[in-house]
């Protein structure tokens, strides 16, 4: 009993003081923990600030092929700097190279056809051909030289036949069809002759001209095959659109490289010695933002580094706000007036892609107005 009477006020007391000891605990204030890095202060008296994004001056260009297939090559690795037109990778063209033998082997078909039909138009444009007269005449010549041997020989033929027994009836017709024989093929060589001076027929000049003309055209539909064959071989192989640094390769030999759009490109590259920084200005500030001010930037994490920015533009259209700083009383709702800065690349140790601290020289924000109770 007297045990009991002890303890219970003891422990009672006991409670108490624990409990005026959480309390007292519990109402101390809390001492907020020490930034890892100091943050970012402005220059400026007036100031707008906002986040940026280090992007290229070209802007990120996401490569991607206009024609899907397995990707034969990559010729460059993350970091290279490339000038415009060089190779980035490759698509299997073998297909492509065959149907260019045949292409190239039908032109040169092509090629000898019009130069046959121009060797018979340019035939046709001469004649008479000079050289082909002279012999032609001769036969002439020998052609009236035989019909006179043939009525000389038929003459005396026929004064012997006056006399009986002197010559057969069968030899006097013979020497007369041999006149006849002789006379024929003298007409025969004058007309050849004719002909040949009187030159081509116009129809068959027509013709040829013709011929040659369709000749022509096909020449230069094969010539137009072959030039398709090589501009597709051509697409097969990616190249840089501007100079620059590969910032990203997501693409290996042996992969199926997609055509289009794709979710993450097969390269992304951007020209990289002047850096773009890309400025989310709250839209409820953005009125208070001019072309052409000032305007710092410090390097996230070590507001130490900084530099000035130099203008480029603002894209006059207010767009929901993307890139997020991660700030835990950040508004996902917000809307934002973007403005694009320039500095040199080699002025900061920073990245495409990193995000910075920049502050923009602007006049005095808008007094706040007492609403009327």
């Amino acid at each position: 009993m007297i045990v009991r009477s002890i303890i219970i006020p003891a422990l009672a007391v006991a409670g108490v003081g624990i409990a005026i000891y959480t309390a007292a605990q519990s109402n101390k204030k809390v001492v907020p923990a020490e930034p890892i890095a100091a943050p970012a202060s402005s220059p400026y008296a007036s100031p707008v600030a906002g986040a940026g994004i280090v992007e290229a001056s070209t802007q990120n260009i996401a490569i991607g092929s206009n024609v899907p297939g397995i990707v034969t090559r990559v010729f460059v690795k993350v970091g290279d700097q490339v000038k415009a037109g060089d190779p980035l990778f490759q698509i299997d063209d073998r297909t492509r190279r065959a149907e260019l033998l045949v292409r190239e082997a039908e032109l040169a078909s092509r090629r000898a056809t019009v130069a046959s039909a121009q060797s018979r138009v340019m035939r046709d444009s001469e004649s008479p051909r000079p050289e082909l007269l002279p012999p032609l005449e001769a036969l002439v010549h020998a052609a009236e030289a035989a019909l006179a041997d043939a009525s000389v020989q038929l003459a005396n033929a026929t004064n012997a036949a006056q006399t009986p027994g002197v010559i057969a009836s069968e030899e006097l017709e013979r020497r007369r069809w041999a006149v006849e024989s002789a006379r024929a093929r003298l007409a025969q060589a004058r007309s050849e002759l004719a002909l040949t001076k009187a030159g081509t027929w116009a129809p068959d000049a027509a013709i040829t001209t013709a011929q040659a003309a369709e000749a022509n055209a096909q020449l230069q539909a094969a010539e137009a095959n072959l030039q398709a064959t090589r501009t597709e071989i051509d697409r097969l192989t990616v190249k840089a659109p501007t100079d620059g640094q590969v910032l990203q390769v997501n693409v290996r030999a042996g992969e199926f490289a997609q055509a289009g759009p794709l979710s993450t490109p097969l390269m992304l590259f951007g020209a990289t010695s002047t850096l773009h920084v890309r400025v989310d200005i709250d839209e409820n500030d953005a009125w208070r933002v001019k072309a052409d001010a000032k305007a710092r930037a410090s390097l996230r994490g070590n507001a130490t580094l900084t530099t000035d920015l130099t203008f480029v533009r603002i894209e006059p259209y207010v767009v929901p706000k993307r890139s997020l700083t991660g700030d835990s009383a950040e508004r996902v709702d917000t809307r934002v007036l973007q403005v694009i800065y320039s500095f040199p690349g080699a002025a900061l140790p920073v990245y495409v892609g990193q995000q910075m601290d920049v502050f923009i020289e602007a006049g005095p924000s808008a007094p706040k107005v007492k609403p009327n109770i």
